[in-house]
């Protein structure tokens, strides 16, 4: 796991870990960082994580046109909704295979903690109110969660269950992207399924812009 390094570091990493075939590379842009980071590190320290993955996707282009073998890689950066995925996993295709999530799933179990634990004080928060005052009525996705364990249900934190709720959350939304698109398996999206829509990103991604697939149209 690296940090918004330099570009030529992100380059020599990624370099080292094709010659030492390395599993896994996480390259972390800015935007990225656990809970416990300063919120000024998080959105304004290093390289952005779109900047960041179009630089670490023109690297990776250029070590498979010379035939070196290539590591896995996962984009880090702010990344919290479906939406945002599905446009990490088509700017990196198809080099970069993985999307991590790290900062929105601690939100999620810190959200889960708290409300499982105002509920066990008879505390229903106003915004979940309508969905009644007990574990089962204001998760959701409980029910899903007891079809599986049945009775055990009961013993898991509830903020396992927020983080249940937020990733199923995120793979239902990335499917219905994906469907949309016509993209019925991850190895089938691909920079196509994405349009800069300012002159800045389709510098920056190499794709054409709006502008530049509208005269072609025409």
């Amino acid at each position: 796991k690296t940090g918004p390094f330099a570009p030529r570091d992100i380059a020599a990493i990624l370099r080292i870990a094709s010659e030492a075939k390395v599993d896994l590379v996480t390259l972390d842009g800015a935007g990225g960082g656990t809970g416990h980071s300063p919120v000024r590190m998080m959105n304004e320290w290093g390289v952005h994580a779109v900047t960041l993955e179009c630089a670490a996707h023109r690297m990776l282009a250029s070590l498979a046109a010379k035939g070196r073998p290539l590591p896995q890689v996962a984009i880090a950066g702010g990344f919290a909704t479906e939406d945002q995925i599905f446009k990490g996993l088509a700017l990196g295709a198809p080099y970069i295979g993985f999307v991590a999530v790290g900062r929105g799933a601690m939100a999620a179990a810190s959200v889960g903690k708290l409300v499982g634990e105002a509920l066990a004080r008879g505390e229903t928060p106003k915004e979940f109110s309508r969905f009644g005052s007990r574990v089962e009525e204001v998760f959701a996705d409980y029910r899903l969660l007891k079809a599986d364990f049945g009775a055990e249900t009961s013993k898991i934190p509830t903020g396992a269950i927020g983080v249940y709720s937020y990733l199923n959350r995120l793979s239902s939304g990335l499917r219905q992207f994906m469907a949309l698109n016509r993209k019925f398996a991850l190895r089938y999206i691909s920079r196509e399924d994405i349009l800069p829509l300012t002159d800045a990103a389709a510098k920056a991604s190499g794709l054409p812009g709006y502008e530049e697939l509208t005269a072609l149209e025409l």
